[in-house]
């Protein structure tokens, strides 16, 4: 077993929130394949009874599984990190990108956002204005529900444990039901080759269909998902108008992405 080394870049942290603890733990998990409780409450800085409660948490999501004291991780190495473990990564960008996309659609418009944790900082931004929304995630939906003149059109299907994502056919006989101005489009992956990818491929169909019914689909990215290629094709780019990211987006990659005519914004 390897030491505890987190990809943050240090053995030791001050008390943290739950959220943070997952994201820890996991990073331990995919560096060492194999944690103890002991090691988790010093590098964490909490009591070993709350590292406990923390890696059953994380069991009933699939994540771990809890050996004598301590866990081994289940994560398979392209599989997508948890949805808790994703918020926190990069978080900041996300929220950029999110005021970005939210800027770009007008009062009236009828939106669908796709699920994600980016997808969650779109409805975050748009929650409060004059547009309709069929969100695909129970985040989305439950950012949305403010007070305001907010519309939200819950989108139908089989809810995704852990993600609160929605897919299957029910998902997406609602959504041909209806025809949106704009599909918020978020993903796993994405290049100029290989096009528009999800880890899962329920999800990537259901990404496929809201942007087949949209007349504009922008793409709501990060950097890091430059550097990411998934299993399920969601669609080419040249089906993408608009892309929304971050500075550390590659800046060749975003020149190619303009060339393709797609409209380019860094957040």
């Amino acid at each position: 077993m390897i030491g505890l080394v987190s990809e943050h870049g240090s053995c030791s942290y001050g008390p943290v929130i739950l959220s943070e603890r997952h994201a820890l733990i996991i990073d331990y998990l995919r560096l060492a394949e194999r944690v103890e409780v002991a090691e988790l409450a010093r590098a964490v800085g909490t009591s070993e009874v709350t590292i406990r409660r923390d890696l059953e948490q994380l069991a009933e999501q699939g994540v771990l599984r809890r050996v004598r004291g301590g866990a081994v991780s289940l994560l398979a190495r392209r599989q997508e990190p948890p949805f808790v473990f994703r918020e926190l990564d990069n978080a900041e960008a996300k929220r950029r990108i999110g005021a970005a996309v939210a800027g770009l659609v007008r009062d009236g418009e009828a939106v669908v956002i796709d699920g994600g944790t980016t997808g969650l900082e779109v409805a975050r931004a748009l929650a409060g204005r004059r547009v309709t929304v069929m969100p695909l995630s129970l985040q989305a939906a439950h950012a949305l529900a403010v007070a305001g003149p907010t519309r939200i059109i819950q989108a139908g299907g089989e809810v995704r444990p852990g993600e609160l994502s929605v897919s299957g056919p029910l998902a997406e006989a609602g959504l041909r039901a209806l025809r949106f101005d704009t599909a918020v489009l978020t993903c796993c992956g994405v290049s100029v080759e290989h096009g528009v990818t999800a880890y899962d491929p329920a999800d990537a169909s259901v990404k496929s269909v809201a942007i087949s019914l949209a007349a504009r689909t922008i793409l709501a990215a990060d950097g890091a998902k430059f550097a990411r290629t998934a299993m399920a094709v969601v669609a080419p780019l040249e089906r993408v108008d608009v892309l929304v990211t971050d500075a550390a987006a590659p800046p060749q990659t975003l020149d190619a992405v303009a060339a393709m005519g797609i409209e380019v914004h860094r957040a």
